[in-house]
């Protein structure tokens, strides 16, 4: 006896089966409960064989039992297309969900690690490095465009005339040394009997300045106690040769006129130069 013999032909149509419902996507069937029901319904089916095949009311037990178990396994697979939309749209609602957005340095900091790993760099990672090379070569160019300003205006060490008036000679007291000009010019203007002449404040040993000692008569020097003597003669300490002298002469108004730029040392034997002392 086959299928079709199973089947009552008296037994009332049922519109609500498994049988007569539209496919839809939503009723993709899942292959575990198929496998389920069609396991069930043939245990039914080997059942009502079982029961007596030629029993009239036994056979429309066995259809009823066939309808109940389409009708469970239809259930079953309802359900699971339920779940399955379920979970489906759940995914859909956590996908369209917008993610928070994340800080603009980790934002650039992650595109421009992607852009090099991908080996592709993003818009706003390129404007960034044209940016930076453009900050980098205008400071260059600015130090540069300084340097070369400063070259054009180098240190100047601005010193006072190396030619000046000192006045006229009967302003000076005979057997005194006037330091007048001692911090303007860097001289001590003596005169004595006969002559004026003009004395440099620089140590002949390292550089330093004397003072004048009037009550010693002699000038002293403080760094390593060189002395010299009204003349300029060095004659105690390490200095090694006496102070030097400036060329002297008398102006066409009257006025004593030094001439730094003119030296002369005593242990040259230019003392005797008639420019290196006024006579009076």
């Amino acid at each position: 006896m086959n299928k079709e013999d199973a089947k009552d032909p008296g037994a009332p149509h049922t519109p609500n089966s498994a049988e007569d419902k539209p496919s839809t996507g939503a009723d993709k069937p899942d292959p575990a409960v198929d496998r389920a029901a069609g396991a069930a319904a043939a245990r039914a089916r080997a059942a009502a064989r079982a029961a007596g095949a030629d029993d009239p009311a036994a056979a429309g037990d066995r259809a009823a039992t066939a309808a109940r178990a389409r009708a469970e396994a239809a259930a079953a697979r309802a359900e699971a297309a339920a779940a399955q939309a379920a979970s489906g749209a759940g995914a859909a609602r956590a996908a369209a969900k917008p993610a928070a957005p994340l800080p603009a340095a980790v934002s650039a900091v992650r595109g421009g690690a992607a852009g090099v790993a991908g080996g592709e760099v993003s818009r706003r990672g390129f404007l960034s490095w044209i940016t930076a090379g453009w900050l980098a070569f205008g400071g260059l160019t600015g130090a540069t465009l300084i340097g070369t300003v400063r070259f054009l205006f180098p240190n100047v060490l601005f010193e006072p005339p190396q030619t000046f008036r000192a006045g006229f000679p009967e302003e000076y007291t005979i057997g005194d040394v006037s330091t007048r000009f001692k911090d303007q010019f860097g001289v001590w203007i003596v005169r004595s009997p006969t002559e004026i002449y003009v004395l440099s404040t620089v140590c002949t040993h390292l550089g330093c300045t004397p003072a004048w000692l009037s009550g010693e008569q002699k000038f002293k020097c403080p760094c390593h106690g060189s002395g010299f003597r009204k003349t300029g003669i060095n004659f105690e300490g390490p200095a090694p040769r006496p102070l030097e002298r400036f060329r002297v002469t008398m102006a066409d108004d009257g006025q004593i006129l030094v001439d730094k730029t003119r030296k002369y040392q005593w242990e040259k034997g230019e003392w005797t130069d008639p420019e290196s002392f006024l006579a009076v």
